[in-house]
């Protein structure tokens, strides 16, 4: 069965990245060919303000070149292809506003992380690019920062908040307290804790996964989103 018989939304893990070079516009068309039901990216702020989808500090250019993210101009950035290991195209830096056109565009979810130092004004950019270009209401932001998740509900009270765990100690009083639903490592979860958010009205994802056994077991806890490198709504 596919996951979409269990009413699983599968979210393509920085777009289709198995196949394609992750976070590019590339991998993220590709997820919404391959049947996902939305994108997870990560966001960083250029060195003149640009946010564009990296989840490393750095970016390697086709020609070796290593640029940090944060003390470079985006025009720099994007001058050139970033070097692609998962096929000959010609690949560069995806902006987050391309990104949002193409969620808007195929009616995907979003899933996003904000990497680096995001200052308020910059947070509040993030929300009003996203409510300008798309919808925040399909908009989650994930963050393992309690202090990010508490500024977001601060500015926006009513839109869908995740935090991010591995296998930390789960806070369940700070998200039921602030309406926050969880972003967890599949590994560090059971169905115990899925009905618990699910009691209090708030969902659960699960992250990365890509294997089939693991993909099967997941499906079983009636999650509502699977994040996956490999697997899309086609699988």
């Amino acid at each position: 069965m596919k996951a979409a018989d269990y009413n699983i939304c599968m979210i393509g893990h920085r777009g289709y990245s198995s196949k394609y070079h992750e976070n590019t516009e590339q991998a993220f068309i590709k997820a919404a060919e391959h049947g996902s039901g939305g994108c997870e990216t990560d966001i960083r702020i250029t060195k003149d303000g640009m946010l564009i989808c990296s989840h490393n500090e750095e970016v390697i250019i086709n020609d070796g070149t290593e640029l940090i993210v944060a003390d470079t101009d985006y025009k720099d950035l994007v001058s050139r292809p970033l070097r692609n290991k998962r096929n000959n195209d010609e690949v560069y830096l995806c902006t987050f506003e391309r990104y949002l056109e193409i969620m808007r565009d195929n009616n995907m979810v979003c899933f996003l992380e904000l990497k680096g130092d995001f200052p308020d004004e910059k947070v509040a950019e993030v929300y009003a690019t996203a409510d300008r270009v798309y919808d925040l209401s399909k908009f989650i932001l994930q963050s393992f920062s309690h202090e990010n998740l508490k500024k977001s509900r601060k500015l926006y009270p009513d839109i869908p908040l995740m935090l991010t765990l591995g296998d930390e100690q789960l806070d369940y009083d700070f998200c039921f307290k602030y309406n926050i639903s969880l972003d967890i490592y599949f590994g560090a979860v059971n169905k115990g804790i899925i009905d618990r958010f699910h009691e209090h009205g708030l969902e659960v994802a699960l992250w990365t996964v890509n294997e089939r056994e693991d993909f099967e077991k997941c499906k079983l806890m009636n999650v509502d989103y699977i994040e996956s490198d490999v697997f899309g709504g086609n699988d």
